[in-house]
């Protein structure tokens, strides 16, 4: 505009619901933004099938990036893996690998390559390698298991805000061979498209992401099972594909790449529920609103919401304005929004309490962190605003740009919410607006692990010990985060063997743990799981994150209630 964990938190059941998606209060380190060329290394080493279509691959990549302003060297050499040598690139293209290409030494460059904050890409059987090492496998997703026959099939694309998927419709009719997977990755990684294995012979997963991508262990991970034929390479659909996954990989583009589970569409090509309010509108075409006319708003009468996340992907045609409401009582008014809710600002020219991110004259966004995760004038990104009580965080592709807190009695958050058509000459378009309510976290409880002892924090460290009702081990979850006494549960070093410690709250990744289905809690920022050495169970034994196994040692639960 221009005018005017409690108990239940930390039970076994509580904490599956609270972590199992519950991707709403995290916050990766800032984005690493390209102002040079950004330079990619292909590696397409083979030490078991060969795909006859990695020349063709190689080409393709090439033309990329001599179309598009990055640089291409390709090898099938693992010499290049060492630090010196990888410094020179943004991101390793790891293009039909298969078996086991690197050796430790090699692979310790590596891990350092994506710690420092840099991309891999994996294509196609990328999957299908080094199964021996847990880094490389937390950090393609999956791994291979098997595949039928080449045959089309349909691709249910789950995510069009992506730089790889923007220009993709719902779906996608096209032939490959369709790896499935070892295992399910999408407790772990945002799902971009899936699999209708309903579309063809073979499948046997049942849910069956394809493609993905994640921030982890300090970098960036993009992951697409196509590109096993030579004509795969041919298709602009998939060259685009693997545009947007190097380029947001080597951090020149931006994306939310946290997992995303457990969301209902609020719109995705349906208006049903929704209802304009003043002058104006949205065209609804391609499962896109696109604004027109103003001021007006299209707004959510179907019911209202009080603690949630709501992610919507956005993009703007130009020097543009419009804006997402919350926190408003129900009208036909597009006023009453402005004067009984809050606007979360979509204009990155307007003044600072007035611009993208910012909660609208109320409070500016972090301009730097809010710089380096927008994406330009047409290209897309993400919002989430996050609803706990009266207090709003605003994520922008993932990164939290605001926090806010409503002190004002005359206005809340709860409320219904919508979206602006502000004016004519303003065209913002929106998709894939969605919703996942939350439960309010409770006060704390104990987290029982290996030995019958407790999950114990004091001041700094963080250790087992003998299970009693002190206050160290009151544990609540909120969002991914693990708090007692006011700190929150951290792995700073993502080595192996490494002590996790209790450190201010930030919301950033090395404070995100995630119930697995196997009982233990992983940290994506390391790939790792909070355990203690094997075997140790005395008093003030630390804890640390180790290669994860599902061994005793990595399970944590909670005393019957």
């Amino acid at each position: 505009m221009t005018n005017a964990m409690g108990r239940a938190a930390v039970i076994l059941t509580a904490l599956v619901t609270t972590f199992a998606g519950a991707t709403a209060a995290c916050a990766d380190p800032l984005p690493q933004r390209q102002d040079d060329p950004a330079a990619v290394l292909v590696f397409s080493k083979t030490a078991g099938f060969r795909h006859d279509s990695i020349p063709t691959g190689i080409q393709a990549i090439r033309d990329l990036g001599a179309a598009n302003n990055f640089t291409v060297e390709a090898t099938e050499d693992a010499g290049a893996f060492t630090p010196a040598n990888l410094d020179r690139f943004d991101t390793v293209v790891f293009l039909s690998t298969t078996g086991d290409v690197l050796n430790a030494t090699q692979q310790a460059a590596f891990e350092a390559f994506i710690g420092s904050g840099k991309g891999y890409v994996g294509i196609h059987a990328a999957a299908d390698t080094e199964y021996d090492w847990p880094f490389y496998g937390n950090l393609v997703g999956a791994y291979f298991q098997r595949h039928p026959a080449i045959q089309p099939a349909r691709v249910v694309v789950e995510d069009r805000a992506h730089p790889a998927t923007a220009h993709l419709g719902p779906q996608w009719t096209r032939t490959d061979e369709w790896y499935s997977f070892r295992a399910n990755p999408r407790a772990n990684v945002h799902v971009l498209a899936s699999l209708d294995e309903s579309s063809y012979s073979g499948g046997g997963m049942g849910d069956h992401p394809i493609m993905w991508c994640q921030n982890i262990a300090g970098g960036r991970s993009f992951y697409t099972g196509f590109g096993h034929t030579n004509e795969s390479y041919a298709d602009p659909a998939l060259r685009q594909v693997l545009l947007g996954g190097i380029q947001w990989a080597a951090g020149s583009k931006q994306a939310d790449c946290r997992p995303e589970n457990g969301y209902t569409a609020l719109y995705d090509g349906s208006t049903t529920g929704w209802s304009q309010a003043g002058p104006g509108g949205f065209s609804n075409a391609d499962n896109t609103l696109t604004s027109f006319g103003g001021m007006g708003m299209l707004w959510y009468d179907a019911r209202q919401f009080s603690s949630y996340s709501l992610k919507a992907d956005w993009r703007l045609a130009g020097d543009d304005n419009s804006g997402i409401f919350v926190g408003f009582p129900p009208s036909d008014d597009p006023w009453s929004a402005v004067n009984n809710g809050y606007e979360i600002q979509i204009d990155a020219t307007d003044a600072p309490d007035r611009t993208t991110g910012a909660v609208y004259s109320f409070k500016g966004p972090d301009t730097a962190a809010r710089d380096a995760a927008l994406n330009p004038p047409g290209q897309w990104n993400t919002f989430e605003l996050l609803v706990e009580g009266e207090r709003l965080q605003v994520f922008l592709n993932g990164i939290r740009i605001n926090d806010f807190t409503n002190t004002d009695p005359a206005r809340g958050l709860a409320g219904h919410i919508g979206i602006q058509n502000h004016g004519d000459g303003d065209e913002v378009a929106f998709r894939d607006i969605r919703i996942k309510e939350l439960t309010p976290p409770q006060t704390g409880g104990p987290i029982l692990g290996v030995g019958g002892r407790c999950l114990d924090g004091t001041d700094t460290a963080v250790q087992l010990w003998s299970c009693n009702a002190n206050t160290s081990q009151r544990w609540s979850a909120q969002g991914q985060t693990l708090r007692v006494d006011g700190k929150c549960l951290a792995a700073p070093v993502t080595a192996n063997g490494a002590r996790v410690t209790l450190a201010a709250c930030d919301d950033n990744g090395p404070q995100h743990w995630v119930r697995q289905a196997d009982g233990t809690l992983k940290n994506p920022a390391s790939g790792r799981c909070l355990s203690v050495l094997p075997g140790t169970t005395r008093n003030g034994t630390p804890v640390r994150i180790l290669d994860c196994t599902a061994g005793p040692h990595q399970l944590w639960t909670s005393p019957t209630v």
